[in-house]
């Protein structure tokens, strides 16, 4: 098997710690990983790019440009600013709720999600769109944002791992100070995405 995930968010909102998650359940089902991360002053809300290839030892940690074949969109904006990568078959769940940049804050830009979504809806042929801070909210703490889209996306059926691989994997992953409320979340995400496939041709 290959398959490339690419997870595309800002500092804070746990894209790291996903894509650690799904490298664990990669080499847990035996498949070779490789992953790589650009991080753009993350702890300021900078820009935050995970690149997780499996299956293949030859290639490089990178995604290239139309490989990807499955793009997890934290924020839009950073969903729309890498959809590039996906290929024309690959799949795209992202987070509708916009993070503002602090420049535009300060000079009053406007920063209006519609035109951001329309950009990702006409350059990926498989995508979803999910309010995931809402959903994470539900579970206690936006800070499970990552579980939640996990979750989601496993019950999409969009990953290579079944949704129980997943949910194991955090099991044995995640500080146990934040386990309960990291399962609670994608728990969640897994009935959100499940109601999302009953309604939706995917």
């Amino acid at each position: 098997m290959k398959f490339d995930i690419l997870i595309a968010g800002v500092g804070g909102q746990g894209t790291v710690l996903a894509s650690r998650l799904l490298a664990a359940s990669a080499i847990k089902a035996g498949y070779f990983v490789r992953t790589s991360e650009t991080i753009g002053m993350a702890q300021r809300g900078g820009c935050v790019v995970s690149h997780v290839r499996i299956g293949d030892e030859t290639l490089s940690p990178v995604i290239p440009y139309g490989a990807a074949d499955l793009l997890i969109g934290f924020e839009p904006a950073e969903a729309a600013r890498n959809i590039a990568r996906l290929s024309p078959e690959g799949k795209c769940v992202v987070n509708t709720r916009i993070i503002k940049p602090v420049t535009a804050s300060l000079n009053t830009v406007s920063y209006d999600v519609e035109p951001i979504l329309e950009y990702i809806d006409k350059n990926s042929s498989k995508r979803i769109f999910v309010d995931g801070y809402d959903l994470s909210e539900k579970s206690g703490s936006v800070k499970a944002l990552n579980t939640v889209l996990l979750g989601i996306t496993a019950a999409l059926g969009f990953l290579p791992f079944s949704k129980e691989e997943i949910f194991n994997i955090i099991s044995e992953n995640v500080s146990p100070k934040y386990l309960d409320l990291n399962k609670k979340a994608f728990n969640i995400g897994v009935e959100s995405g499940s109601k999302i496939a009953k309604d939706f041709v995917l």
